[in-house]
């Protein structure tokens, strides 16, 4: 076949943060689909046709995707942030066996820089040991399945950097998280709210646990939670890179 998929990320807001691969891919582009705010970045042009459409339809733009790459398109589909990291790349898979031709496809998921890395860069260094990463929203997974998750690797010291933690449909998810945090770790625990990394609306706000309120955040905002070692150092948040 003569058409390509590339799935790309966008990096946290900056254009300077977009990588040189994911350049090249979008110029190259005959077709650009993705969530409505992540395609009306991308500059229009003659050739290209952009495809934005609704979040929750990740499943139905792999596969419009897919159909256009078996057409002959240079097709990308663009995520936010990296691809792979609660975005499409798990879509586009989860459909790719739908249709057999589709596997013979020119598929490339190409990196981008992730709002926790992002917002951690901007902090100091606050995942500088053992991290995870849980998303908060339970549109595909259940809250007791998150509840569990926060446990663990809280009773597991991780930092942790948390993506979708309140949104206007759902605003009680971050309360209960927090509560959850201060049902296994110390009040002094440090928390970075991190705030559209990179954007002119970027703010970042460090504060400890009891301090830590559900009104600090939005759905553009990352929280990155530090293990019992993370330690403010003037105006710098790290954790240590040795544990006991």
């Amino acid at each position: 076949m003569s058409g390509w998929l590339a799935i790309a990320g966008l990096g946290p807001g900056d254009d300077a943060l977009l990588t040189g691969e994911a350049r090249e891919a979008l110029a190259l582009a005959t077709d650009i689909l993705g969530y409505n705010p992540y395609v009306a970045r991308i500059q229009p042009r003659p050739g290209l046709t952009l495809h934005p459409s609704d979040n929750r339809e990740e499943l139905a733009r792999a596969r419009h995707a897919l159909r256009l790459a078996a057409a002959g398109g240079r097709v990308v589909i663009v995520s936010s942030g990296d691809p792979g990291v609660f975005a499409m790349a798990s879509a586009v898979f989860e459909v790719l066996g739908e249709h057999e031709d589709w596997l013979c496809l020119d598929i490339r998921v190409l990196p981008g820089i992730t709002a926790m890395l992002a917002a951690a860069a901007r902090a100091g260094a606050p995942l500088g040991h053992d991290f995870c990463a849980i998303n908060l929203s339970d549109n595909l997974k259940p809250w007791a399945l998150i509840e569990r998750r926060l446990r663990l690797a809280a009773q597991a010291d991780f930092a942790m950097a948390f993506y979708n933690p309140r949104s206007a449909s759902r605003p009680e998810g971050l309360g209960r998280t927090l509560a959850v945090l201060r049902e296994e770790c110390e009040k002094e625990r440090l928390l970075v709210f991190a705030r559209a990394v990179s954007t002119p609306q970027e703010r970042l706000t460090t504060v400890t646990l009891a301090e830590a309120t559900p009104e600090m955040a939005d759905m553009r905002t990352v929280i990155l939670v530090g293990n019992k070692a993370t330690t403010r150092v003037g105006r710098f948040v790290y954790t240590p890179r040795r544990a006991e």
